[in-house]
């Protein structure tokens, strides 16, 4: 069977929109999460998989752990289907191929945090944070010749990164991969507006973990280098940052809202 025709099958499509409902409870996670950091308090896990670990406190907890780690590998194998032969309704070319890289890199962060998912569900889920991820692989590169240069590099990529997810939000450019015809005009309104503001939230927080990570290429400190977490527990700590940190709770909100919106009226 083709991996076009894999892409369009019903059990393969169901699963995968399922998925995507999954991905945006992780998001909706982030961001009960977010609204939660304080200044100074490094006690909770401000991440991707701090938001996995939050639903192993509930009195469902394995049980929430297990539906969302394999919704979250059908997630992961939708992703993977498109990212091979989706976005034919994209001109080929360049944004073709930005859109299918994107979804190769969505099918890996599903399937991290599903693996997170399932690793509590079976109580081993004491992985690494996003900042101990980051400071062992800054350092690994620091150790390197060149190795600031190295950083640095990463670091303008990661900022690239976070400007190019942002900038889908600001050119609603992710409309092109929706069809909501089918919607009432009311809820494409609301599509849009929270559409907008997930985008836009999501690459502001990959726009600060490329900060750190430039940072500490600038001071050779692995240390200063961080993910998520310590992105929003160092912007927490400036002034105004509480109100920073609403915003970009507030984008990670509406990105959940957003993937249960594209669980139903995803083109492919």
């Amino acid at each position: 069977m083709k991996t076009d025709a894999v892409r369009r099958h019903p059990a393969v499509q169901v699963l995968g929109r399922a998925g995507m409902v999954c991905y945006g409870v992780v998001h909706v996670l982030l961001a009960v999460l977010t609204a939660q950091v304080v200044p100074g308090d490094r006690g909770e896990r401000t991440d991707q998989k701090g938001a996995v670990a939050a639903l192993a406190e509930t009195s469902l907890g394995p049980v929430l752990l297990w539906v969302l780690g394999l919704g979250l590998f059908a997630f992961a194998g939708w992703q993977v289907a498109l990212a091979v032969s989706g976005y034919d309704w994209v001109p080929p070319g360049r944004k073709r191929v930005f859109r299918r890289v994107g979804s190769a890199a969505r099918a890996v962060t599903g399937v991290a945090i599903g693996v997170a998912a399932i690793g509590y569900a079976v109580g081993s889920g004491q992985s690494q944070s996003s900042d101990q991820q980051s400071q062992t692989w800054t350092a690994k590169l620091l150790a390197l010749p060149l190795g600031r240069v190295l950083v640095g590099a990463v670091a303008l990529f990661v900022v690239g990164l976070g400007v190019a997810v942002a900038r889908k939000g600001v050119t609603k450019a992710f409309e092109d991969d929706l069809d909501m015809t089918d919607l009432p005009s009311a809820t494409r309104v609301w599509v849009e507006r929270l559409g907008r503001i997930g985008w836009i939230g999501k690459g502001v927080s990959y726009a600060l973990i490329g900060v750190l990570v430039g940072f500490a290429a600038i001071s050779a400190d692995p240390s200063q280098a961080g993910g998520l977490d310590k992105a929003l527990h160092a912007l927490a700590a400036q002034p105004y940052g509480i109100f920073l940190l609403a915003v970009i709770a507030l984008g990670f909100l509406g990105f959940g809202a957003y993937c249960f919106a594209a669980a139903r009226a995803h083109k492919s």
